[in-house]
């Protein structure tokens, strides 16, 4: 892949449009965390959780789009990493807020067994992605953490009780299968627009209707 550059006095700014795209996606989701604090559940554990979700995420990608791109050529590869463990952690967040979305449905010992595993699976996936330096396990836990875990729960949900809000955050999920698919196959429209600009893109609209969907939700009781 052709890197793209262009330099402000004497620093080198590497791949701008995909830094541009990365802060498109933080901006997003700091202002969905921010938009949340009025919600009038702000204080319900599922929506503290997707906060949490959106203020993570919106760290990864900002220190991704500055470490991982802009800086890259200033700082060794190891500096990526802890933008990798934000982004787990993220989506971490965002597969605990799906599952106690879906508790009050579930049977007790499963609902109680999904929270653990969803701790366990984090942090094996953090170890692995750490001893081996390789992006391959972060992406493999954001597929499974949200097109398995967060889009059937909230799928789950929906079918339960029509909550308006799962039904944005199930529409939220295939934009990011989208953009998952635009960035495995390297869909390019142009060197200055890659498969990474697009897929960035993509997940930002995911990230607009994840936040459209909490702001949405419904729930009998605060907890």
């Amino acid at each position: 892949m052709q890197l793209t550059s262009f330099t402000i006095g004497n620093s080198v700014i590497m791949e701008p449009v995909t830094v541009l795209t990365d802060l498109l996606i933080a901006a997003i989701c700091f202002y969905g965390w921010h938009k949340l604090k009025k919600h009038h559940f702000r204080e319900h554990r599922v929506v503290r959780l997707y906060r949490g979700f959106l203020l993570t995420m919106g760290l990864a990608t900002a220190y991704g789009g500055i470490m991982g791109h802009a800086l890259q050529h200033y700082f060794g590869f190891a500096w990526k990493v802890p933008g990798w463990y934000i982004s787990m952690l993220s989506v971490a967040l965002a597969e605990r807020g799906a599952i106690m979305h879906a508790r009050p449905y579930l049977k007790e010992k499963i609902g109680d067994f999904l929270a653990f595993f969803n701790v366990f699976e984090l942090v094996a996936f953090m170890v692995a992605a750490g001893i081996t330096l390789k992006f391959i396990y972060v992406e493999v836990h954001a597929v499974y953490g949200m097109l398995l875990v967060v889009f059937s729960f909230e799928t789950y949900v929906y079918v339960k009780v029509k909550d308006q809000g799962s039904k944005n955050i199930m529409i939220a999920i295939v934009y990011a299968f989208l953009a998952m698919v635009v960035h495995l196959t390297h869909l390019t429209i142009d060197v200055y627009f890659n498969h990474l600009d697009l897929s960035h893109c993509l997940m930002a609209v995911s990230i607009w209707y994840i936040v459209r969907g909490l702001s949405r939700m419904h729930f009998e009781t605060k907890a």
